[in-house]
């Protein structure tokens, strides 16, 4: 059984269709790609599994259970979670608010100081930064809050939408090192990003997105060789 299963998705915003029926399986411990230029839909299809779009057509299995129609809060308490584009932090709490934050549907209460304590050791400059307002943090800063909030709320699968979008190329590799730890800690992770290559060279399988369509899927070192991909996407 997959972790999540996307069968036949269809999403569309008024008369436009952003996504036209589009299937995929995600298995434990994977990182999956999904791959296209603005537009495609990868956003989308993010949004949809989480329930944040309505969909008109098509069914997402979590664990083998249908949650097409399931609340975004209930699909957070199944421990599916999306970091979204824009970082999103709550910029008017501290850095540990925004942590606590995200462990607000746990009560494991030693458990989440272990957690808090792992993800202040992924990622090191929240700690320094632990009472510091989280609107004040850099954009890279932000990125790192957000994507500790979500660990705190103990994900089994991680929907990373643009992890990098918008950071200096420094911070860029800084985050795909933390994504590739948090996979091989043992989540999976389903990452939506326009750096093809980036995502591409953490990924075990991709999907790339075209008008709402998945044109192509397969191993992530095949597809980085691929050379209608790499003209593509890769810049030649």
């Amino acid at each position: 059984m997959s972790l999540l299963e996307v069968k036949d998705l269809v999403v569309s915003y008024g008369a436009i269709k952003a996504l036209h029926g589009i299937s995929f399986k995600v298995e434990q411990g994977e990182v999956i790609s999904l791959i296209g230029s603005n537009g495609a839909g990868k956003t989308t299809t993010l949004h949809a599994i989480s329930n944040l779009l309505k969909k008109d057509g098509g069914q997402v299995l979590f664990k083998g259970e249908d949650i097409t129609n399931l609340s975004p809060d209930k699909i957070v308490r199944q421990h599916l979670i999306q970091v979204p584009e824009g970082r999103r932090v709550f910029a008017n709490l501290s850095v540990l608010e925004n942590l606590q934050m995200g462990a607000y549907t746990r009560n494991d209460r030693n458990q989440i100081k272990k957690d808090m304590e792992m993800v202040y050791s992924l990622f090191p400059r929240l700690k320094e930064r632990i009472h510091q307002t989280a609107g004040t943090l850099s954009g890279g800063e932000q990125q790192m809050l957000a994507m500790g909030r979500a660990l705190m709320s103990k994900p089994e699968l991680l929907l990373l939408d643009e992890p990098s979008m918008g950071l200096a190329p420094i911070l860029v590799d800084e985050i795909f090192g933390i994504i590739k730890k948090i996979s091989a800690a043992g989540t999976t992770i389903l990452l939506v990003e326009q750096n093809a290559f980036k995502a591409l060279s953490i990924a075990s399988r991709a999907c790339i997105l075209e008008t709402g369509k998945i044109i192509k899927e397969g191993q992530a070192q095949s597809l980085i060789t691929d050379p209608s991909v790499k003209s593509a996407y890769l810049g030649g």
